[in-house]
């Protein structure tokens, strides 16, 4: 029988204060869906952009739902499901259109391939902080820049929550993780994640001087691969801190001004969406496999900087968002 959800809506484009919470009525899985039980959400930066109407789609509005990840047990399957059973603990994020299926709510109903199994040792705080993290992390480092043993990786904005997985995935092949953050405060901590190097930019001299110095530290050849969140007018000085024949991965726009294309050839520059990797089965299967083997050895941790408890503390957790104060994930838990 279909049943009530609290869920996260909002009816117009705007900071934390758009958003509210309402109960809504949730229908049954139909053939091919999954009814969840939601215990924790992890928040991304793209929900923000979203909610304020600069994210690559637009919400449809009033009453757009909002979120991608979510950890959480199934409750009912509709016909046809085959990988998924009731009580199995799952985790959310592959293939979900926001405004429609966003997983801010104590319940929801997702298609199949939007669900997948948690491992038996995982929480549901950390699985809610996994998926969009490291299969971020994984497309853009080792499927599409090729990250290496040995290499050189130069991570900006390291404090977020794919930089930190970032780390740890390039730490995870032997490659050498080389990290920026803005302030001096989250040195010790991306160093204890298990940075190589960390570079505040302000100090350094602004991008300019984030190449200089990781020419320096690599012995004057440069970065491998420049893994960049924040484009803008940074990213043309940015990448003189690549090796020659380097690559470039653009996975996010913190600095929504243009950005000049960089002359110090060859290079490759590659832009990065996860859902182009995870939406396909091939992918998914492998981003997939990664995550599951890393979470069950230990050797990736997703980082959460803090817990919220309730939905109603959902303005809040935009706001430290927002604010940049934190290092890795902000959760909240249901």
């Amino acid at each position: 029988m279909p049943t009530t959800a609290r869920t996260v809506l909002f009816d117009d484009i705007g900071g934390p204060e758009v958003l509210r919470v309402e109960d809504v009525t949730l229908p049954d899985p139909a053939p091919g869906q999954v009814a969840l039980r939601v215990e924790a959400l992890g928040l991304n930066r793209a929900e923000a952009l979203f909610r304020s109407g600069t994210y690559y789609y637009q919400p449809s509005l009033p009453a757009s739902r909002l979120g991608y990840e979510a950890a959480g047990v199934v409750t009912a399957v509709g016909e046809g499901v085959t990988e998924l059973a009731v009580g199995d603990r799952v985790l959310t994020g592959p293939g979900i259109e926001m405004s429609a299926q966003g997983v801010y709510a104590d319940r929801v109903v997702l298609p199949e391939a939007s669900v997948l199994r948690r491992p038996a040792a995982v929480d549901a705080v950390t699985g809610a902080a996994a998926w969009l993290t490291y299969t971020t992390a994984y497309g853009a480092l080792l499927e599409t820049a090729g990250l290496r043993p040995g290499d050189h990786v130069l991570i900006t904005g390291a404090s977020s929550g794919v930089g930190t997985a970032a780390i740890q995935v390039a730490r995870r092949i032997g490659a050498i993780p080389l990290a920026t953050t803005r302030t001096e405060a989250k040195r010790q901590r991306l160093l204890e994640l298990g940075a190589a190097e960390v570079i505040v930019p302000a100090e350094a001299g602004g991008a300019e001087g984030v190449a200089k110095e990781v020419r320096r530290l690599t012995g004057g050849k440069g970065a491998e691969v420049v893994l960049d969140a924040i484009g803008g007018p940074g990213f043309r000085p940015l990448a003189e801190a690549l090796a020659t024949g380097g690559t470039m991965v653009v996975y996010g726009w913190l600095d929504d001004r243009p950005a000049e294309i960089p002359r110090n050839w060859p290079f490759t520059i590659h832009t990065y969406a996860n859902g182009a990797l995870t939406s396909t089965p091939g992918g998914r299967r492998r981003s997939a496999a990664f995550l599951d083997a890393g979470l069950a050895d230990g050797g990736l941790r997703p980082v959460v900087g803090e817990v919220f408890e309730g939905l109603d503390t959902i303005r809040d957790a935009h706001r430290l968002m927002e604010s940049n104060a934190h290092t890795g994930k902000i959760v909240v838990r249901l």
